[in-house]
């Protein structure tokens, strides 16, 4: 087995105003995608797969390429809009990606073992890699066949002093993950709750609520799975110019159909993010204080 990560490092970052996926927070010039590789290649992940936009792949290579040498296997794979199933045609028009689950999707011929998701422009912490490697050992040594996995959030953990969020609110039962409710524009109030309207009405969300910050844990018949859920999509939504196919929306299914469970592992950690650019001071002081802590080193890759 060779546990993969997988980042998903396509996003434009219209709101942060520029490309933040590889823009510098820690003392070294580290990004946040360096500590996620960082903690998952200690919890033992041994492959980092890139998904990115052709327009910036080059970039990234440059970075991260003489980084990893020597420490984990490292591919990337570009987003592309027309990398979709035969049959299907892609909407001239169309200039939006197609979701997450298609970023996942797009990695399906290089990955052959469990594998992580996550963000590029998220921090998890080191306990959410090992949960997930914990994870894959229980699945392989129960022969459990039916479950994939989540990590989620307090909510309180991952709210933003600079702006609204949106967030996938999760609803348990017995462990598993029942649904999960997209919520947006979700403000953060004084009591580190959360606040957003809906119809009309305003509605709270208490500070303990578990969100998903996507970051998850898949086996590799995701990827067959997945295809026919996109199949469906383009059929129904292909011609759209803004229609995006998301995991949520693909585990839902899941669910529904009692294909697959999703184990939801809860993290009591901070997870912090840089949706905003006023988020950057935020960030590099809450790393310089992981650093301080001993958590990192003030170079990670010296």
């Amino acid at each position: 087995m060779k546990p993969t990560l997988l980042v998903l490092a396509a996003g434009m970052g219209s709101r942060y105003g520029g490309l933040k996926q590889i823009d510098k927070f820690g003392p070294s010039g580290e990004s946040i995608i360096d500590y996620s590789i960082y903690d998952a290649i200690k919890a033992g992940f041994e492959k980092v797969v890139f998904i990115v936009r052709d327009t910036f792949l080059a970039d990234i290579k440059a970075i991260y390429e003489p980084r990893l040498e020597g420490k984990a296997e490292l591919v990337f794979v570009t987003q592309d809009l027309d990398n979709i199933p035969s049959g299907f045609t892609l909407n001239p028009e169309r200039e939006k990606p197609w979701g997450t689950a298609h970023a996942v999707l797009v990695a399906k011929d290089v990955i052959n073992d469990p594998f992580a998701v996550i963000n590029g422009d998220d921090y998890y912490g080191p306990e959410a890699f090992v949960s997930l490697i914990d994870f894959f050992d229980t699945c392989i040594d129960e022969g459990i066949s039916d479950q994939y996995s989540m990590v989620a959030y307090y909510l309180k953990n991952t709210l933003s002093d600079h702006g609204q969020v949106n967030r996938g609110i999760c609803h348990n039962k017995d462990g598993f993950l029942d649904k999960i409710v997209e919520t947006l524009k979700i403000s953060k109030n004084a009591d580190s709750s959360g606040q957003y309207t809906l119809d009309g009405k305003e509605h709270r969300l208490e500070p303990n609520t578990l969100v998903s910050m996507n970051m998850f844990g898949f086996f590799p018949d995701f990827f067959e799975l997945t295809n026919t859920y996109f199949e469906t999509f383009l059929k129904d939504h292909g011609q759209e110019l803004k229609s995006e196919f998301f995991i949520p929306f693909v585990l839902d299914q899941m669910m529904q159909s009692r294909t697959k469970q999703v184990k939801v592992l809860e993290s009591g950690s901070d997870w912090f993010g840089v949706t905003y650019k006023e988020d950057k001071p935020f960030v590099m002081e809450k790393i310089q204080s992981l650093i301080s802590n001993g958590t990192y080193p003030n170079s990670l890759w010296a």
